[in-house]
């Protein structure tokens, strides 16, 4: 019978068997056809094979790098061409891959690395054949498949990418310098080509250029004013930095918070320095027609320096109140410091709950032996203990807060461990609870500040009120202790609210909601008997600023005409029809103005007098109300109340940082920053804080992986 082999399948029809040795065993002759054997009778039939010894062709890469030896029977090791170095490949029955392989050839080589070194990047290694001569290099197989994509190295957007993540999150300039960032490039991207502290520098100061051209655009095109922030750095020399913020609403009714001027303060102890400092962003950016308002605060700046402040205000933006419009004190700034005063008046106490939380906390089997008898306890706090930063006087409330609802496991701690002498007392524990009662309300009212929308100025007022009222009745208590104690507090905040009230209440005067309802009383639990004349200098100054913007909405008739005085009158021609026309010189050009917008509208009424005399907006409901939507949606009904209104509600009554509202010291630059050249040192601050907003949307175009990969696709079919 015969044995049929068709397409690689053998079909044995016989008894006998099939060896794997290369010969054919029976009594009948084997015909060979094409590789193939076919036996004709019932003998056995042996299928040849490739001898075992003969492995398929290596096809990696590497082996253009490597060669192998066998360093005995059971192990063969893979040797470096270049530097000789011999690496595991196969040993007994398991076979070691080529990534080791590849790594060593990438960057770990000695003999790559002074090439690298020198040319910034990696010199594939040319074969060389048997007799020293050149070879051609070897071609590198490409795969392609449907889900890989070889992006080509794009140099320029690489060094684009490590300055913006310097400016982004303040990492040194010159660390592209550093042995550890090289070799971590290196093996990332061996092609890249590393660059120099010059060329980083270069595109830090090209992005600063592109983004305040960006904010200049969006400056141009507001409908109001910007009011000015100023804050100040320190540095380990002896200059300091004044740093400037804007605040505005821009076109489509959105407040804005951005950094205008980061600037160099040589002699911060003249009274005129900080002075200089607003000049020159006002000059800078072309708003010294624009200037509504400017906040500071007194931990930098002095009564004679608020003074010169004052007065540059005055000159800058007469119309606006004759430059009363300057918030002295920092509203985050005082909180901070009634904070500070409440944590330096309980020092011992704290100091006892930190040790005692110390003592826990750095030992694994004291907080679990704290842990067990908290669960014997029955305690009901679920939050574990935390040591405190106290560069920040929250991260302190909160060590404060947990110990103390773990009073009861520090109080019994001493019974179990012997070793632990940091018990509190009663009063030590009161001493605790009755700080964390006004810890809790500074930070209650300064969170608003740590939103990552900077709020609208009207949202101030309320807090503020809240915080006074809760001094007050602490200053008052019938308790000595908390009496003694918060009196001093008490203080620090009355002039505070004393100084910024007014401004707080014309701001809480353009919501809808409150309107001057809400000052009137609020001011007669606050001031008594005075609230009658405090409610009157808010109503006289709302009004006073309304009339000055209405002098500059309604323009006098346009004149021209040869003009000379007769009578006390200015004689001119009236451009319509040519009547003449007899302008008053009396000084009382302002008073005609508001004759003319009365007249005009038909009205008896302003629009401040018909928006404050409307009924209130009800408060309430699911969604969170949007003053800034509401005069966006009325500004036909309101045309010029809604211009003062986005210029009041953009005031600025805090001027750190969101980031910087519980920190217990100033701004203080590091060495590495405050060695930078001023014009550097502007470019990182200002355009971190522009980034950091979505000023910029792409810093480079977003590579489409879906549609390469298609293109792909497309040219491999």
């Amino acid at each position: 019978m015969n044995d049929i082999i068709e397409n690689g399948i053998i079909d044995v029809n016989c008894n006998g068997n099939v060896y794997g040795n290369g010969n054919v065993y029976g009594n009948g002759n084997g015909i060979m056809n094409g590789g193939i054997i076919v036996a004709e009778n019932d003998n056995d039939v042996v299928i040849p094979e490739v001898p075992p010894n003969k492995r398929r062709r290596k096809k990696s890469i590497v082996w253009e790098y490597f060669t192998t030896e066998n360093v005995s029977p059971d192990c063969t090791k893979a040797c470096c061409k270049q530097c000789n170095r011999s690496f595991a490949y196969i040993t007994g029955k398991k076979q070691a891959g080529t990534s080791h392989l590849k790594r060593h050839i990438l960057g770990i080589c000695p003999v790559n690395r002074p090439k690298q070194e020198k040319n910034q990047q990696l010199t594939p290694y040319t074969p060389r054949s048997q007799n020293g001569t050149l070879t051609a290099p070897p071609r590198k197989r490409c795969r392609a498949s449907p889900g890989s994509v070889t992006i080509a190295l794009d140099q320029e957007r690489c060094i684009h990418e490590i300055a913006r993540m310097i400016i982004l999150h303040d990492y040194p300039t010159n660390m592209v310098e550093h042995p550890g960032f090289i070799d971590f490039t290196r093996i990332l991207q061996p092609h890249f080509s590393m660059v120099s502290f010059d060329s980083v520098h270069s595109e830090i100061v090209s992005i600063y250029t592109r983004e305040k051209k960006l904010l200049a655009d969006i400056l141009a095109e507001i409908p109001g004013r910007v009011s000015l922030t100023m804050d100040f750095w320190t540095s380990d020399q002896t200059v300091g930095y004044a740093i400037l913020t804007g605040q505005f609403i821009d076109a489509d009714w959105r407040l804005n918070s951005r950094v205008l001027k980061f600037v160099l303060v040589p002699f911060p102890d003249s009274q005129v320095a900080f002075n200089h400092a607003v000049v020159s962003c006002l000059s800078e950016w072309g708003l010294g027609s624009k200037l509504f308002a400017l906040a500071v605060d007194q931990s930098f700046a002095n009564e004679a320096v608020i003074g010169n402040l004052r007065g540059l205000l005055s000159l800058k933006n007469s119309d606006m109140l004759n430059g009363q419009l300057l918030v002295a004190n920092c509203y985050a700034r005082a909180v901070s410091r009634m904070a500070l005063a409440a944590l330096e008046a309980t020092r011992e106490a704290v100091a006892k709950v930190r040790d005692s939380v110390k003592y826990v906390k750095v030992s694994a089997s004291r907080e679990e032996n704290f842990n067990k008898l908290r669960l014997q306890l029955q305690n009901p706090c679920t939050e574990s203990l935390v040591i405190d930063n106290r560069r920040m006087w929250n991260s302190t409330y909160q060590m404060l807060s947990i110990a103390l609802e773990l009073k009861e496991v520090f109080s019994c701690l001493d019974a179990c461990d012997p070793n632990y002498e940091q018990a509190l007392s009663m009063d030590d524990w009161k001493c605790i609870e009755v700080l964390c009662v006004y810890l809790k309300l500074f930070s209650d009212a300064v969170d608003i500040l740590t939103t990552e929308n900077y709020p609208t100025a009207n949202v101030f007022f309320h807090d503020a009120f809240k915080l006074q009222m809760e001094l007050t009745h602490g200053a008052l208590s019938e308790d000595n202790y908390i009496s003694n104690f918060v009196r001093p507090l008490y203080e620090k905040f009355d002039r505070y609210w004393r100084d910024c009230c007014v401004v707080l209440a014309m701001a809480v005067a353009m919501d809808p909601r409150f309107k001057l309802k809400l000052v009137e009383f609020s001011f007669a639990k606050v001031f008594g008997e005075e609230a009658e004349m405090w409610l009157r200098t808010v109503d006289d100054g709302i009004h006073e600023l309304y009339f000055e913007y209405v002098a500059q909405t309604l323009p006098l008739p346009s004149i021209y005409v040869e003009q000379r005085y007769e009578g006390g009158f200015i004689k001119a021609e009236a451009h319509q029809d040519e009547e003449e026309t007899l302008i008053p010189t009396d000084g009382l050009t302002d008073f005609d103005v508001y004759i003319s917008e009365i007249s005009s509208n038909h009205q008896t009424k302003s629009e401040l007098d018909q928006y404050l005399d409307e009924s209130l907006l009800p408060r309430g409901g699911s969604q969170e109300f949007d003053v800034l939507e509401w005069w966006k949606l009325n500004r036909i009904k309101y045309p010029t109340l809604s211009k003062m209104a986005a210029d009041i509600l953009s005031l600025p009554f805090a001027t750190v940082s969101g980031d910087s509202v519980f920190d217990t010291v100033s701004k203080k630059l590091d060495s590495n920053r405050g060695s930078l050249k001023p014009g550097t040192l502007e470019a990182l601050v200002c355009a971190n804080n522009w980034l950091q907003f979505g000023m910029q949307q792409s810093a480079a175009p977003v590579l489409d992986v879906s549609n390469m990969c298609i293109k792909m696709e497309n040219q491999i079919s």
